[in-house]
């Protein structure tokens, strides 16, 4: 059955086929109209470039979902900026030169759980099959005797496949079917062995059967990994007991995949099923269809009122950059974190996700405004896969320098552009792999640089619980438990002092009891003692930085042991 299920309508035709948000439910651009007419077109020309690759050269360039999310924004934003822009025909550049003798309908998709429900609810003679993900075909038997297959192409008229046909072996040459025609739509698939969506996704399936027809050059051997799921037969008898029937007789066996169902949960239960179950094709939803329904002559190249699709979760969704944070590392490293507009991925919410590393951004060039596409990584970690596509006004951002940050930058919080990772300094100090400071996080370190009490990395020692009090969102009751907690580093063993003040990894190398036996110590010493040629460089050169040594007397001074 056709995988994006929409057809050349009207536009209020396609928004039914498409998971729009209810302008109610949506936030529309906050752009002048100048910049509306620019984004809109913008966004239907990148549509209509995953169109054509899709149905004219068999290529997926979009995950669908990631399409689907992408048509209804584009279908929102002409909502809210009418005089702009339409969404562009799905089909204009899928049509051929042949016409079905039926049309191939489409479907509509349902948004959740709650929409099948209601579309359920009350209807009976029901009945559900895998979605699944192919590339449509009608087959035009004569008496018996296959004589054309017609790809899905606009749902009116398609291409001629029927020479690659005759190199499926899913497709039977013959039928015991009688005199006359009969017609049967369904979908051409890559076989595959035991495959679970759920836990293997679409496996890019769907496209290796629709590049090899769009070559038109098939041979038998290729046609053999191909198979067939006949999902209609419009022509067929009146009832889906009868079609299917009929259809085994005929030697096929998709009606092993049609299910009767009566209520919600029975289809809710087959989804499952379907999901998690091996089958030997790909399929990204199941499809609900009545058992009846009008007579072929009929039928139109929309959505019908008789059957509709449930797609699986998306594995993938469409977020929208409202602005590019880059945050620096205790080391200097920069991580650029991309914060969105909430959306619901699962059932996650999600608001914030990184870019991994600056050459990476770099390379996406991500700016706020830009449409980027997530995942979850182990079903609980947002991960970028990357951008889906760049909104035309480039935002001009403030980026940090690398050269500027590195493991022995930023002491100091007055430095300039050392804010961020003197911050990410004092967390890491604070934090279970330095000292340990009962109550001591982030919001409290911010606090104290808020208030221009921190300029060194160890000027917390002599704030005093009077001076603390008096600090914006301390009092007494919360200044005294900071002030018993900084006051406890004090005793903390020296080798934990030393990583919190961030002594780069010595490998195997034992650390002495106290600061001026290590601060002797050349390269070559840290290697014998167990360190890499690497980290002994980078110890040395730890203990020799002025900084470093400015530390170390203060903390000597206020009496912490081994300094």
């Amino acid at each position: 059955m056709p995988r994006r299920l929409l057809r050349a309508l009207p536009a209020a035709l396609v928004a039914l086929a498409l998971p729009v948000i209810p302008l109610a439910h949506a936030t529309c651009p906050d752009w002048p109209a100048e910049r509306a007419a620019r984004e809109l077109p913008a966004l239907a020309e990148q549509v209509a470039r995953w169109d054509a690759a899709y149905h004219r050269d068999g290529q997926t360039l979009v995950d669908d979902a990631l399409y689907d999310q992408a048509r209804a924004r584009l279908e929102q934003w002409s909502q809210c900026f009418p005089a702009v822009a339409r969404a562009p025909q799905p089909l204009a550049a899928a049509a051929g030169p042949l016409a079905h003798p039926v049309a191939h309908t489409g479907l509509a998709k349902l948004a959740d759980q709650e929409a099948m429900a209601a579309w359920v609810a009350g209807q009976d003679d029901l009945w559900v099959q895998p979605k699944v993900d192919g590339v449509a075909v009608s087959l035009v038997y004569q008496d018996g005797a296959l004589v054309q297959a017609i790809s899905r192409g606009d749902g009116r008229h398609g291409q001629d496949w029927t020479a690659s046909a005759r190199q499926i072996a899913a497709i039977p040459a013959q039928l015991a079917s009688g005199p006359g025609r009969l017609l049967l739509q369904g979908e051409l698939y890559w076989r595959l062995d035991r495959h679970v969506q759920a836990a293997s996704g679409g496996v890019g399936a769907r496209g290796k059967v629709a590049g090899l027809l769009a070559r038109q050059t098939l041979s038998r051997a290729q046609g053999a990994s191909i198979g067939l799921f006949v999902w209609d037969w419009p022509d067929g008898p009146q009832t889906m007991q009868e079609r299917l029937a009929g259809l085994r007789r005929l030697g096929f066996d998709s009606p092993a995949y049609t299910q009767p169902v009566q209520q919600a949960a029975d289809v809710a239960r087959w989804r499952e099923h379907w999901y998690r179950q091996a089958l030997p094709f790909a399929s990204d939803g199941l499809v609900i269809r009545h058992g009846r329904r009008p007579p072929a002559a009929r039928w139109q190249a929309a959505p019908p009122h008789w059957a509709v699709a449930w797609k699986y979760p998306p594995a993938q969704a469409l977020a929208e950059v409202r602005r590019v944070e880059f945050r620096i590392g205790r080391s200097g490293r920069i991580t650029p974190l991309l914060h969105l507009a909430p959306l619901q991925l699962d059932d996650r919410r999600i608001a914030r996700v990184s870019a991994g590393s600056l050459r990476r951004w770099r390379q996406l060039d991500i700016r706020p405004g830009d449409q980027i596409a997530l995942r979850l990584a182990g079903q609980s970690i947002p991960r970028l896969d990357g951008v889906v596509w760049q909104a035309t006004e480039r935002a001009a951002l403030a980026v940090p320098d690398p050269a500027r940050h590195h493991p022995l930058s930023c002491w100091r919080a007055s430095e300039p552009d050392c804010a961020g990772q003197f911050h990410s300094r004092l967390r890491w100090l604070g934090g279970r792999q330095g000292l340990a400071l009962a109550g001591i996080g982030a919001g409290t370190w911010q606090a104290l640089q808020d208030a221009e009490r921190l300029d060194g990395l160890v000027d917390w020692l002599a704030l005093s619980e009077a001076q603390l009090a008096t600090l914006p969102g301390f009092g007494e009751q919360r200044a005294a438990r900071v002030w018993r907690s900084l006051q406890g580093a004090r005793q903390r063993p020296f080798v934990s002092w030393l990583r919190a003040l961030g002594l780069p990894p010595s490998g195997s190398a034992r650390l002495a009891q106290d600061w001026a036996t290590l601060a002797a110590r050349s390269a070559a010493d840290w290697q014998r003692a167990g360190a890499s040629a690497r980290q002994a460089t980078q110890l040395q050169a730890f203990f020799a930085h002025p900084e470093v040594n400015a530390l170390r007397t203060r903390l000597q001074a206020t009496g912490v042991g081994g300094f």
